[in-house]
């Protein structure tokens, strides 16, 4: 298949790249390597966002290039969609015309482009784009090597998610090489967080609730309001809930201007929370899933709750 997808790459020279709203850090750094692996190839590239690139995300090579945008305006030959299911999850209208080529890693991916290159044996979908770059005879330099590393990094929980393997480091290793500074890459992420979000995570903890191997926190427009915080803020807010010891199983919810919950759930590998995001119309990783639901909160915990309870008691 990335033979295939690498013909349809040589046969068009404009293309547009996008990936999911609330773009995280795999979605960013692997449309902004993929993009310059076009361009290295000579090819006319653009990355069109729904969303802004998050603050933390903002320091990478390429990023000030990312245009936002409802619906995707410009003469293009073909759309590189990468981790998504579905073009709906881009948010962007104007993709439906458009030939599609599909790069994904998730368990829950679906073919819904012209070629799909769906693998999620992958650790990342930067993973992919750099089996790209090799095979069409591309340089992975610095800039690359540092939008495909943070991809990596972040996608894995920082090298610590099932599924992370040796084949991960060797990755990890031959973007070092490349150039690629892991420390400089970590600190962008992991100590740039804003004032508002540090609020939050305290506003979110505030509302913590455990059950055995269950822990579960939210936060409200009222409190998202109050710590001034921006959606972005949310990333990674769940992980402490599964950073308390004995605890196998996370999810956060966070209410939506139009009432609904956005659900993150995360697991430290015996419950595949992909399942169970899938049950309500999302996906993800098997430890790393996210959904949406709709409120009262008191409702959508009851519905989310109802989901894991005989799946992680049968774990």
């Amino acid at each position: 298949m990335l033979r295939e997808v690498l013909e349809h790459i040589q046969r068009r020279d404009r293309f547009v790249l996008t990936s999911h709203a609330r773009p995280d850090g795999d979605a960013i750094g692997s449309a902004l390597a993929c993009c310059e692996v076009l361009r290295q190839l000579g090819k006319s590239a653009d990355v069109v966002l729904h969303d802004p690139v998050p603050r933390i995300y903002q320091p990478l090579p390429f990023a000030d290039r990312v245009v936002r945008a409802d619906c995707v305006n410009g003469h293009y030959e073909a759309a590189i969609i990468l981790e998504c299911d579905s073009i709906q999850r881009t948010r962007l209208e104007g993709l439906e015309n458009q030939f599609l080529i599909s790069i994904d890693h998730h368990l829950s991916g679906r073919p819904f482009a012209h070629v799909n290159w769906i693998d999620p044996k992958a650790a990342a979908t930067a993973e992919l784009v750099y089996r790209l770059a090799r095979e069409a005879g591309v340089a992975v330099s610095p800039e690359i090597a540092t939008c495909l590393y943070t991809a990596l990094m972040t996608d894995t929980g920082s090298f610590m998610f099932r599924g992370t393997n040796e084949q991960t480091f060797a990755l990890a290793r031959e973007l070092v090489l490349a150039g690629a500074d892991p420390a400089h890459c970590a600190q962008n992420i992991y100590f740039a967080h804003s004032t508002a979000k540090m609020r939050l995570l305290g506003a979110a903890l505030s509302n913590l609730h455990r059950e055995g191997p269950l822990a579960w926190i939210w936060v409200t427009r009222e409190q998202m309001e109050r710590s001034q915080a921006k959606e972005e803020d949310c990333e990674g807010i769940v992980n402490y809930a599964l950073s308390i010891q004995d605890v196998e199983i996370a999810a956060f919810f966070r209410e939506m201007p139009d009432g609904r919950y956005r659900v993150s759930l995360r697991s430290k590998g015996k419950l595949n929370v992909a399942e169970i995001a899938e049950l309500f119309g999302g996906g993800g990783h098997e430890c790393a899933s996210g959904c949406s639901m709709d409120g009262p909160l008191s409702i959508a915990v009851a519905l989310m709750l109802e989901k894991i309870r005989p799946a992680s008691s049968a774990d």
